[in-house]
């Protein structure tokens, strides 16, 4: 196919493309999105475990043709894009930020705005459920990254990110990102103007906290890193600041598999009910801990992660060469039948048949967070997060769907998300019973359109 006609169909559908490719030719193969080096997908968890990890001195995970789209967002000296020595050493800094007593307070704080949000959903009448997952996500990270969120400053910060995400989020932009990768980005003037602003407000704030005595109510996930960097001997430079601030607040993803989880409870009523029950009995949260694990199987926030190979490997039966991009295709992992049984399916009983954590957790085959010395720094917050905002959720409202048809994932910045925002009606709890007219509830299948027998 030629390379213009592959970057159109990856620019308007790359998980039907992907799934469509595995199909044509097998658990290995090469897209040419763009020009310049090709793309070699894995899809084989076999071959996905190796490269994810292999030693970091062997991969590279930078800001170059291995994240071409996240490199203008998070910056080249983002954890997310450092390689080695760099990136083992920024990740040390901030993992005592998502562990021990800290996440503690942490689920506290999230229970706390998803249940202030949630008192301002409209009643009885349509909404779209995942700009409000947004704006709960983002308040939780705001408030753990920051400690304090009211005043005026933080408030600038927050519109700023606002705007930021709006842009990045419209249609044509991403098929422009999508296309033309972050050459585009780099020279677009629209984006310089949404994203300066963020960067000066957050400079602004450290700044203000550097020259001020501490004060408690700021101890969040920022007072934390500095006092990493400043006991390690050299304090963070304003580009350190700004790409790890930034990829800290970039917590979209998060937002976008809550939406949709309850994407799926909404046309899958028994599994809708059986969480309810657990949840307003408070004695275990197994059932909603499946619930998460099958959503981010099913609609995993990053489909694909991009390593540009140091040296020579051999993978799916091919030797590659140095400077070959790969693609571990974590979707594609995923919706493996061998794996999964009917994969395309909502069933979080699957992630309930073995005691403790599913054996697939343990092979590369539910990837979600990565794995490996790169496996996401905040992987365990944001299970967490999911968790506590599902069961406030649960405890104050119910939800039905607002239609019969499944949503189709539409591409956001970093993930896909339901394609019309997850539309649904809320009706409020009263005395653990629920009062609402019937509403339209169709059993579907993935955030992918699956087989006809699936949907």
């Amino acid at each position: 196919m030629p390379i213009h006609e592959q970057a159109l169909e990856w620019a308007k559908r790359p998980l039907a493309f992907m799934e469509s490719s595995r199909r044509c030719y097998g658990d290995i193969f090469t897209l040419r999105v763009r020009p310049g080096r090709p793309w070699v997908f894995l899809a084989d968890p076999r071959d996905v475990g190796k490269v994810l990890t292999i030693a970091p001195h062997l991969v590279r995970a930078g800001a170059g043709e291995a994240n071409p789209l996240l490199g203008p967002l998070l910056g080249p000296r983002s954890v997310m894009l450092l390689d080695e020595p760099d990136h083992m050493t920024h990740r040390k800094f901030m993992l005592p930020a998502f562990h021990g007593e800290r996440m503690q307070g942490y689920g506290q704080i999230m229970v706390e705005v998803a249940s202030r949000e949630i008192a301002a959903w409209p009643i009885g009448e349509p909404f779209a459920l995942w700009p409000r997952m947004q704006a709960i996500t983002n308040d939780v990270v705001m408030r753990a990254v920051f400690g304090s969120t009211s005043s005026e400053q933080i408030g600038r910060i927050r519109t700023s990110l606002s705007r930021l995400t709006d842009w990045l989020n419209d249609p044509s932009r991403l098929t422009l990102l999508s296309t033309f990768g972050s050459r585009w980005l780099t020279r677009d003037t629209g984006f310089h103007q949404v994203i300066q602003p963020v960067e000066a407000a957050l400079l602004e704030e450290v700044r203000r906290r550097r020259s001020a005595a501490p004060r408690p109510e700021d101890d969040g996930i920022l007072s934390l890193l500095e006092r990493a960097y400043d006991d390690h001997g050299s304090p963070m430079t304003d580009q350190e600041l700004r790409d790890e601030l930034i990829t800290l607040l970039s917590d979209g993803p998060t937002a976008t598999s809550l939406a949709w989880v309850f994407d799926r409870l909404v046309r899958h009523p028994d599994s809708y009910r059986r969480l309810r029950e657990e949840v307003l009995a408070g004695k275990h949260e197994s059932y909603v801990d499946a619930v998460v694990k099958e959503t981010l199987r099913l609609c995993p926030a990053v489909p694909i992660v991009m390593r540009e190979l140091v040296e020579p490997i051999e993978l799916g039966g091919f030797q590659l060469p140095a400077g070959t991009i790969v693609a571990p295709a974590i979707y594609l992992v995923h919706h493996r039948e061998d794996i999964y049984p009917r994969p395309f399916s909502f069933e979080p009983e699957r992630f309930l048949e073995q005691p403790g954590a599913s054996p697939a957790i343990n092979n590369y085959t539910w990837l979600p967070f990565g794995s490996g010395v790169r496996r996401c720094v905040a992987a365990q917050f944001a299970q967490v997060e999911m968790k506590r905002v599902i069961q406030t959720v649960v405890r104050e409202v119910d939800l039905t769907a607002a239609s019969s048809t499944s949503e189709e994932p539409a591409r956001s910045s970093v993930s896909f998300a339901p394609g019309a925002g997850a539309v649904v009606i809320a009706t409020p709890r009263t005395n653990g019973r629920t009062n609402h007219a019937a509403s339209p509830i169709l059993r579907s299948g993935s955030c992918t359109q699956g087989s006809a027998s699936e949907r």
